[in-house]
């Protein structure tokens, strides 16, 4: 999960490397790092429906830890726009293989702390790509031959994780299924059904969801771009910055999900959790609109944490609402499918901010944020409000 994160703080400098726009780079974070990954993640995930999960989670980090090298000596931006999908499709595809082993591993007492210890472990990764993305780059820049730019040997130096997580991976227990894996057919034929009974509340869930995505990919990717751009922030700093908040802002929300869902359930049983999502979007609005009109660093970088505190929150129980409805022969492949469908909404996020940062508030790319977000989080709160609604009735 460092790689996103080392991404967004390397984007001025790659921005800089292959003299491509502010939507490009959204581009970049939006449809190489989100959309293209989630698709082809979702066969890799069907196929840990019906194999060893650990292999094909070691298979993946090796892939990874390759491709992630590849991207750092791509010539072009054309074959590093690919080498950074490629690389994208094997963490967006771990993601749902954890998840279906999360259940095997855990009694269902202790299932919501396991999922969000998961996340816990996710974010911690995805701030430590930021906090030390600026250092790291620093360092590159002292060991980097004089014809190769530093960004490459970052990046360089981020694969080598591949090697002990490999070794951490080979002890890992892979633990037989909650239940027998169905027949092809069956699991071909269960799907369908499965989407047809719950479609309502897919719809509602997705539109919460959805806009939820768009805002946080609006605001996440591109976050030191903008910091350094209006304000003439230092890199290293503001990477410390943002990745102190991510890491504060997702750990807390996890634990305030937690309390919530626990305090909640027993007296509103399955509103309790959209209640909490609309309760998040709602919040998060005034936040963006603030983050367009900030006067100073400090000010924006507080209001980047307001925001992402609630949008966590509002996001923290999502893999626990998916588990409880979907069956265990189709778990993998439905959290896949889910990512993908998400990542159509998360790919809108940077692309609506660099557009409009490019064509609409001439370059100022947190006034491009807030203008983005803001309708994502009215739409999501309004579908997840519905969602309470129908789920209390």
């Amino acid at each position: 999960m460092s790689d996103r994160g080392l991404q967004s703080i390397l984007s001025p400098a790659i921005q800089q490397s292959f003299g491509v726009s502010d939507a490009v780079i959204g581009a970049l974070h939006g449809i190489a790092g989100i959309l293209v990954a989630s698709a082809l993640a979702v066969p890799l995930a069907r196929l840990a429906d019906r194999h060893s999960r650990k292999t094909i989670l070691l298979g993946l980090i090796l892939l990874w830890g390759l491709l992630t090298a590849l991207s750092g000596i791509a010539p072009d931006f054309e074959l590093f726009f690919i080498g950074r999908a490629a690389s994208g499709i094997t963490e967006f595809a771990m993601i749902p293989v954890v998840y279906s082993l999360i259940p095997d591993l855990v009694s269902d007492r202790h299932r919501v702390p396991a999922n969000l210890a998961f996340a816990a472990l996710m974010a911690t990764g995805a701030s430590a790509g930021f906090y030390f993305g600026g250092s790291l780059l620093e360092f590159a820049g002292t060991i980097a031959p004089a014809d190769i730019e530093p960004w490459r040997v970052a990046l360089l130096c981020l694969s080598l994780l591949a090697l002990p997580l490999l070794g951490a991976g080979l002890f890992v227990h892979d633990p037989p299924r909650g239940h027998a894996a169905a027949s092809e057919q069956g699991e071909d034929a269960a799907l369908g059904p499965f989407l047809r009974a719950h479609q309502r509340r897919i719809l509602l869930f997705l539109g919460a969801a959805g806009g939820l995505a768009i805002a946080v990919q609006a605001v996440a990717p591109m976050a030191a771009m903008g910091l350094v751009r209006r304000f003439a922030a230092d890199l290293v700093p503001t990477g410390h910055a943002l990745g102190l908040i991510t890491l504060a802002t997702s750990l807390g929300s996890l634990a305030v999900a937690g309390t919530v869902d626990r305090f909640l359930r027993p007296r509103l049983g399955e509103a309790s959790r959209p209640i909490v999502m609309a309760a998040g979007a709602t919040l998060a609005i005034p936040c963006l609109i603030w983050l367009g009109s900030a006067g100073d660093e400090r000010q924006a970088l507080t209001t980047i944490a307001l925001f992402l505190i609630l949008t966590s929150t509002a996001n923290a129980l999502i893999p626990t609402i998916l588990q409880d409805i979907i069956p265990p022969e189709l778990r993998a492949r439905s959290f896949a499918i889910y990512s993908f469908v998400i990542a159509a909404f998360c790919a809108l996020g940077p692309l609506l901010t660099g557009g409009l940062s490019d064509r609409a508030v001439g370059g100022d790319l947190l006034l491009a944020m807030a203008l983005g977000g803001v309708p994502a989080l009215a739409a999501a709160a309004v579908s997840a409000t519905l969602m309470a609604r129908q789920r209390r009735a």
